[in-house]
């Protein structure tokens, strides 16, 4: 018996919902929550990335600045733009599209951003609030992850979690969360043994890795009835794709999401969730 599919896009929409509720009442106060993008370079991907941002920020009633950069923009000269953004009162949140053209550097890029404007939850400042249990803002992916589970009323107490991804965006602040949640997590990466019997033995795995040349989670990796999240995302035979081929998981786990319309749309959602939240602090705070 087929599993229960996890609708990105419904849950997604909920989310939505709910900040646009916020929205409202935060306009009913004067404040008017804003979202200020850069963009630098012509990346395609990129673009498409700050388009769709821009588009669901229009839908719930959130403000947008959009801040296009050249390529060839100096460090010095990206790191103006941002202070400007943190002084500027009525932008709520900043978001730097990542990744940067190879001058730039990526930590000191966003290491600028004010921690009360981090809507991607990527300041060390933020990261190590979430390492404390004490994050208001945190980055989009995760949240969105946990938020799958909470739409599901899936309890994370004592699960036994492997989560294949060690990076700043996914992987660690994902272990944090799990963690908060009570679930055991085992964290797996490129230089891990034994993956294969790792993964048989989790009651959640989360998967991120990207590659199909380099990793796929097929049914045998999972026993039976378990919770898979992919939220890999990439380009495989003319066709995009995750970690692992729903249509086959689906049979044997109890949960499972697809891609796409799986996490991805959470991403976006949790940005919009975030850009509420950095409103409402920068508010009580003055700023």
């Amino acid at each position: 018996m087929a599993g229960i599919k996890i609708d990105g896009k419904e849950i997604a929409q909920s989310v939505k919902d709910r900040v646009k509720a916020a929205v409202d009442e935060l306009k009913a106060q004067n404040i008017n929550p804003c979202l200020a993008t850069v963009l630098v370079g012509d990346n395609p991907a990129s673009a498409t990335y700050v388009r769709n941002k821009h588009k669901a920020c229009e839908e719930v009633g959130i403000a947008t600045k959009d801040h296009k950069l050249a390529s060839d923009i100096t460090q010095s000269q990206l790191n103006e733009i941002v202070d400007s953004l943190n002084k500027d009162s009525t932008v709520h949140g900043i978001l730097v599209q990542l990744p940067l053209p190879d001058q730039l550097n990526e930590f000191e890029t966003t290491s600028r951003i004010s921690p009360l404007k981090d809507v991607d939850g990527l300041t060390p400042y933020n990261a190590g609030l979430l390492a404390m249990k004490k994050a208001a803002l945190v980055a989009c992916t995760p949240s969105g992850v946990m938020e799958m589970f909470d739409y599901h009323n899936i309890n994370l107490q004592g699960k036994n979690v492997v989560l294949i991804n060690r990076s700043n965006l996914v992987g660690k602040p994902l272990y944090h969360l799990l963690l908060e949640r009570n679930a055991t997590v085992i964290t797996c990466h490129s230089k891990t043994k034994n993956l294969e019997e790792l993964c048989r033995s989790a009651d959640i795995v989360i998967t991120a890795v990207g590659d199909r040349n380099r990793f796929t989670l097929t049914p045998d990796m999972i026993k039976e009835g378990a919770i898979v999240i992919d939220v890999a995302i990439s380009r495989h035979n003319e066709k995009l794709v995750g970690d692992c081929d729903y249509d086959q998981i689906i049979q044997k786990a109890s949960f499972a999401t697809p891609v796409p319309g799986g996490v991805g749309p959470m991403t976006v959602a949790m940005l919009l969730k975030n850009t509420i939240t950095a409103a409402s602090l920068t508010s009580q705070l003055g700023q």
